[in-house]
Order: structure tokens, then sequence, then C-alpha cells
């Protein structure tokens, strides 16, 4: 895939909302941002895709939450891949990017399979949303199902939120002479509005006896759904993550009969909130002689990153619960 240089519309989320049939939507764009995730580590190409695939998902769900607030994804896995997280913070005020971190852990071993969705195996899909201090985060969780993050995410959205939602995604690597190669990504993800839904109970249509979207819609609203997804099908590479087409004129194009109406775009940044001050909190439940087992031969303690790779050299007198500081 060769691309060109950087666009207007990389690294923004464009959210629409679709006036004739009830849906809404958003369309994103990523590029630097997953450069700064995945140049922090060394993982195989199979990984790369599957936290890029992740990256976009967060940035398409998290568009919707308020200021301040932080939204994770993560993904718990028997695979090769135990485990990829990652966290949407929304902007501190208007017109501020929103700001995204992604990692995987993965056993190198076990990653002998070129196809990336090979790398998951059982285990569970996880929304959380933190508000803040004083309030209780809250989280749903369901099975992963079907062979894409993407079919995990819309089977979340079908069992625990009842919401019919579909993700259209493209990544890859981009390839153009004179630049390093880099991952891009570009998606839409399609929704119905909520409403008070009669299917809170019961098995569905989908694996496992989950529900599906399509046990949440029938009647015109079926007819609608089914109409949208056929014309989200026809969207190819290019258009979600090439240079030609704009997210606006995409929209156009898809759902012109829909009435789309378009909002403002949210830029998304890479982003850590990592410090030596959350280290050192994360430290404070270890005992002295807990530390004493941490400390390296150079008589410092260390701790790095996972999300932006950085690196934390500590004095061991001045962590742990029986530290005293100042």
């Amino acid at each position: 895939m060769t691309i060109g240089t950087k666009i207007a519309w990389d690294d923004t989320v464009l959210p629409f909302q679709l006036d004739n049939c009830d849906m809404r939507g958003r369309v994103a764009r990523l590029d630097g941002v997953l450069s700064g995730i995945l140049r922090q580590h060394n993982y195989p190409p199979q990984v790369e895709a599957l936290v890029a695939e992740m990256a976009l998902l967060t940035a398409l769900i998290g568009q919707t939450i308020k200021l301040r607030w932080k939204l994770s994804l993560q993904v718990q896995s028997k695979g090769p891949v135990r485990m990829i997280a990652t966290d949407y913070y929304a902007p501190e005020k208007e017109g501020d990017p929103a700001r995204i971190r992604a990692y995987a852990s993965f056993d190198a071993e076990r990653v002998t399979d070129p196809s990336p969705g090979a790398q998951i195996g059982q285990g569970y899909f996880a929304i959380l949303i933190d508000q803040g201090k004083g309030t209780a985060p809250y989280q749903g969780i369901t099975p992963l199902t079907g062979t894409t993050l993407a079919q995990c995410a819309e089977a979340y959205f079908a069992q625990s939120e009842q919401l019919p939602t579909r993700f259209a995604l493209r990544f890859g690597r981009s390839t153009e002479p004179g630049v390093p190669e880099h991952w891009r990504a570009g998606g839409i993800m399609l929704q119905h509005m909520p409403k008070a839904s009669p299917y809170a109970s019961g098995g569905g249509s989908g694996e496992g006896g989950l529900l599906a979207a399509a046990d949440l819609v029938d009647g015109d609203e079926g007819e609608a759904w089914n109409r949208l997804n056929f014309h989200l099908d026809t969207v190819e590479e290019l258009e979600l993550i090439g240079p030609a087409v704009a997210p606006t004129d995409l929209l156009v194009r898809l759902f012109h009969e829909e009435a789309p109406r378009i909002f403002d775009a949210q830029p998304v940044r890479f982003g850590c909130t990592c410090s030596e001050e959350r280290v050192r909190q994360s430290l404070s439940i270890y005992s002295a002689k807990d530390i004493e087992k941490m400390t390296t031969d150079e008589g410092t303690v260390t701790a790095d990153c996972q999300f932006c790779g950085a690196h934390y050299v500590l004095d061991p007198a001045s962590v742990g619960f029986e530290a005293k500081h100042d």
C-alpha cells in the first residue's frame, strides 16, 4: 500500500448522523497516533495489526465520551496474544485533542500463524468508562466472538448495550519512497440510535447464542439497517485510508439518501499519562522486603511504562509503603 504524506483529516474522528433513518456514526483516520503507539515496541506484524485495529476501534468508540472522561478497551485471550489494552482520554477542554495509547502482551514463540485473527483465542472483550474521582467506573464484558476485533466489538454492543453496530475498518503499512514505512488506519462506525429495546432477554442468532445486530431491528428499521450495511460493504480501502477522498465526501457517496448531518471533527493524538509520581503510587503497596527483591545490582528500582516505553529509575528508599516521604 502506497499513501501520500500527511493529510488534513489524518488523526481525526468525524461524527455524523443520518437523519432519515435514525442512525449515527463516526469516520476515523489514524496515522501519527499509530506511529506513536507502535514505534515504542518491536511487535511482530500480526500483533501490530491487532494493536492498530484496537486503536482504531478505540478512536471510533471513544469519541462519544464526555470531557475529562477515560474510556478503556481490553481484550484478554488464551491465544498467542494474551492481552491488548487501550486508553482513550477525552479532551480536557473543548478544542483540545483526545489522546490514545495502547499496548499488547504476547507469547512470541506462539506467534507463528501469519493471520492476525489466529493470535486471539478464547477470552473476553471489555469496555470500561471512568468518569473521574467520586464515581464508580462502568464496565461491560462479553466473550470474544468472530475472527476480528471489529466483530468482537459489534457483538459487545449487541449483547451488552443492545445497540446494532457495524464497523468497516482498513489498516496496513504505508510504503512510500523516502518516507519510513509506517501503519495507517481508517474506519467507519455505524450505530442505531439508542432506544428502549424489547430484546433484553432470550438467546440471539450470534455465536454461542449471543445477540447480533440483526436481532435488534425489524420492520422498517431492519430494512434501513440492511440497506446501510449494503452501502457500507461497497467502501474501498483507499477511500478509508488514502489521500483522495475526504471523510465528508465518503459519507455523501455512501449515505446521500439518508441525509447525513456532519459535526465538528475531533483531533486525536498519541499520549501517555505515566509519570514518576504514578510509578511511586503503584509501588506504594509494597513493603521494604518486597522493594528489596525488586532492587537491581546497581542499587535502584526500575520500572518501564508498557504504553510508551518510558524508563524510570528510583531510589529504593523512596518507594514502598514503609518509605518516609518528606
